[in-house]
């Protein structure tokens, strides 16, 4: 099956199914079985054996899934069996939290530089990393061999930041910033939006309230 034949929902679970396993792994389980594995995350054991299927036969007869096993063949398929060296752009109190945080080399991400358009904040540190003027994007990106970036930049420059970072080489755009992107179709951008998500939150909880009131719920 081509990877544009599987279903995006089929690609996101896959995330949760191995964030599971770490867990279960953790925990000294070494065999899993897809019931136990969807119970834990609220889907059905069904919905986890057609998740898997898309990528291949991973269960034994009579074991189920080894958990080390599994874990590996999910990191390949998803592309984090090997480092990713990724830059930042957006020297922010945002872009600041992102550098802060230590999850994403465990998860197979390097953050080997950070640019912003201010001249005032070029040339200072923020931990190992010292902020660099985006001018030098080209440069860094073919240095580093740099092919996935995070956008932490206002709005109004998201675009023009996002059209230097594809003239430089990156493939693969994490963007913080509230607008929809326009890029090349050989480029990929995953859009984070914190108020979009609080505003679904907003909206769950809303309905269960009026649930609660009497009123129908849809």
């Amino acid at each position: 099956m081509r990877n544009d034949e599987i279903p995006n929902p089929a690609v996101y679970r896959l995330s949760f199914y191995l964030r599971q396993l770490e867990s279960f792994r953790r925990g000294d389980r070494h065999t899993i079985s897809s019931k136990q594995l969807g119970e834990a995350l609220g889907y059905s054991d069904a919905q986890v054996r057609k998740d898997l299927a898309y990528f291949g036969q991973f269960g034994h007869p009579g074991i189920g899934y080894r958990v080390d096993d599994l874990i590996q063949q999910l990191k390949k398929i998803l592309g984090t069996d090997k480092i990713w060296n990724v830059l930042l752009v957006g020297a922010g109190n945002l872009g600041r939290a992102l550098l802060a945080y230590k999850g994403f080399v465990r998860k197979g991400f390097r953050m080997v530089a950070i640019f912003d358009t201010d001249a005032n904040k070029v040339g200072r540190k923020i931990g190992e990393l010292q902020i660099r003027s985006d001018q030098d994007i080209a440069t860094v990106v073919t240095e580093l061999q740099i092919r996935v970036a995070m956008l932490a930049v206002p709005v109004e420059a998201a675009q023009s930041v996002a059209d230097q970072l594809v003239g430089a080489g990156i493939k693969g755009i994490l963007n913080f910033a509230p607008v929809a992107l326009n890029v090349p179709a050989d480029v990929v951008v995953q859009s984070v939006d914190l108020a979009l998500q609080l505003e679904q939150l907003s909206f769950r909880m809303s309905l269960g309230e009026t649930s609660q009131d009497g009123a129908p719920s849809l």
